[in-house]
C-alpha cells in the first residue's frame, strides 16, 4: 500500500556496493527518496525505515549531537606535507652531533607514528619536526636536519601553491597546534588509527609525534583509556563510522565518533581523572583496562624475545630490540592486527571483564544486546545535548 509523505523519505538504498569504472575499483552507495513509497528496502532486505547513515531501525545515530563535555580532547594527528621523516639509525647519529649554535638536535627530533605502526610493528621512524615560529636562519643552525631538509623537502614544497606550505617550507604543513598544546604536560597519550579493521586503542609516550592518519586523545588515565577500548564504545565508533580502502575497514573521527559519545556520568573527559579517582566505578574500569594493556603489551613484546635498551640520549622512550635472530622473526608475526584476528581466550576474558565495569558505570547490565546499547547511547546523548541547551 503507497504512502503519501509531507517530505523526502528514503525508501530503497543499497549501502555498499562495489563498482568498478575504467580500472578504478570503489565502493558506492545508492539510494532512491521520495514522498510517496510503498515498500522500504534496504540491500534487498524489508525494513520499517532507513536513516540518512543507511543504517535500519530506530537507532539513528545522524541524531546524535556533539557534546561540550567530550570537545577539545580529541585531534587528528599532524600533517608534514613532506618527506620530515627519518629513519631511527640516522636520527641516532644526529642526536650526538654538534652544532654551531650549541643547541642539541634533540629540540627538533622526535619519534614518529602512523597507523600501521599500531596495527603492525614499530617502524622506528623518527621525524624532523621544528617549532612553528623557527625561522629559517635559526633552522639552519641544526645542519644535519636542516640540510636533509633543504635537498628532500623543499624542491618539492616550493612548487606547491599553497602560501604556508612552499614559503615556510621548513615546518610541517599542518602542525596542529591544538593538538600540541593539549599534550603539553602530560606523560602519555592515548592514540587510535584513523582507519583500521579493529577499534584499537594504545598508550604513547608524549615525546612521539603522532601522523595524520591518527586520532590522538589527550588524556593520559587509564579510565578513559578503558572506556574507549570498551564494546560499548566500540558499538559507537562503528554506527558512526564510514568505511575506507581495500579492506572496507571502518573509520574514527572526533566530530563523529569521539564528540558524541556519552561518557559514563561523572567520568566525562572534561573532568580531571584525580576527581574521580576515589569513585569505585572508575576504580574498576581503570583496573580491568591497565590489566589488558598489559596483557596485550606481554604479548606483542614477550620479555623472553626483547630487551629493553635506553635511547642513545635521555627523553625519548626506551628501544624494545630482538634478543636474537628467532626472536626478531616470531615478532614480526605479533602484531595487534593478528591477535585480534586470533582473539584467544585470554584476550576475549580481558575485554569481557573491561565491558562489564564500564557497563556497570553506567548503572546497566553486561548482558544487553548492541541494539540496546545504542539505543541508550543515543537517549543519553540527546539527553544532555538538551540539558546544554537549556543552560
Amino acid at each position: 500500500m503507497e504512502q503519501i509523505l509531507e517530505e523526502n523519505k528514503i525508501f530503497k538504498a543499497w549501502s555498499d556496493e562495489p563498482w568498478v569504472n575504467e580500472g578504478a575499483a570503489v565502493r558506492v552507495s545508492l539510494i532512491c527518496f521520495g514522498k510517496t513509497i510503498s515498500e522500504i528496502n534496504l540491500d534487498g532486505q524489508i525494513v520499517e525505515i532507513i536513516n540518512a547513515d543507511l543504517s535500519a531501525g530506530q537507532n539513528d545515530v545522524t541524531k546524535a549531537r556533539r557534546l561540550v563535555e567530550n570537545l577539545r580532547v580529541a585531534f587528528k594527528g599532524t600533517e608534514k606535507g613532506g618527506a620530515f621523516e627519518i629513519l631511527g639509525k640516522i636520527a641516532r647519529q644526529w642526536l650526538v652531533l654538534p652544532n654551531p649554535s650549541g643547541c642539541s638536535n634533540r629540540d627538533v627530533l622526535r619519534p614518529w607514528i602512523n597507523g600501521s605502526d599500531i596495527t603492525g610493528r614499530l617502524s622506528d621512524t623518527w621525524v624532523i619536526d621544528f617549532d612553528i615560529g623557527v625561522t629559517q636562519s635559526a633552522a639552519s643552525l641544526y645542519e644535519a636536519p636542516f640540510e636533509y631538509l633543504l635537498h628532500f623537502v623543499k624542491p618539492a614544497r616550493m612548487s606547491n601553491r599553497e602560501l604556508r606550505t612552499s614559503k615556510v617550507w621548513w615546518l610541517h604543513r599542518r602542525r596542529s597546534e591544538d593538538l600540541r598544546q593539549a599534550l603539553a604536560g602530560i606523560p602519555r597519550y592515548i592514540a587510535t588509527p584513523r582507519v583500521a579493521k579493529y577499534r584499537v586503542f594504545i598508550w604513547l609516550n608524549s615525546t612521539v609525534l603522532p601522523d595524520s592518519r591518527l586520532y590522538v586523545i589527550a588524556r593520559s588515565d587509564n579510565v578513559t583509556f578503558g572506556i574507549l577500548q570498551s564494546h560499548i564504545h566500540e558499538l559507537w565508533a562503528l554506527a558512526n563510522a564510514s568505511w575506507h580502502g581495500v579492506g572496507n575497514d571502518p573509520t574514527y573521527n572526533a566530530a563523529s565518533c569521539f564528540e558524541t559519545f556519552p561518557f559514563p556520568t561523572s567520568l566525562t573527559p572534561n573532568i580531571p581523572a584525580v576527581d574521580y579517582e576515589s569513585d569505585p566505578r572508575a576504580q574498576a574500569i581503570a583496573q580491568a583496562a591497565q590489566r589488558l594493556n598489559e596483557l596485550r603489551e606481554n604479548w606483542l613484546n614477550p620479555p623472553q624475545w626483547i630487551k629493553r635498551v635506553p635511547e642513545i640520549v635521555s627523553g625519548y622512550p626506551d628501544r624494545l630490540l630482538p634478543v636474537d635472530d628467532n626472536a626478531a622473526a616470531e615478532l614480526k608475526k605479533r602484531t595487534l592486527t593478528n591477535l585480534y584476528n586470533q582473539r584467544p581466550t585470554w584476550l576475549a576474558n580481558a575485554h569481557k571483564d573491561l565491558d562489564t565495569a564500564v557497563a556497570a558505570a553506567y548503572g546497566w547490565p553486561d548482558d544487553l544486546s548492541d541494539d540496546e546499547v545504542l539505543q541508550r547511547l543515543l537517549a543519553l546523548n540527546l539527553e544532555r545535548a538538551r540539558q546544554i541547551k537549556k543552560e
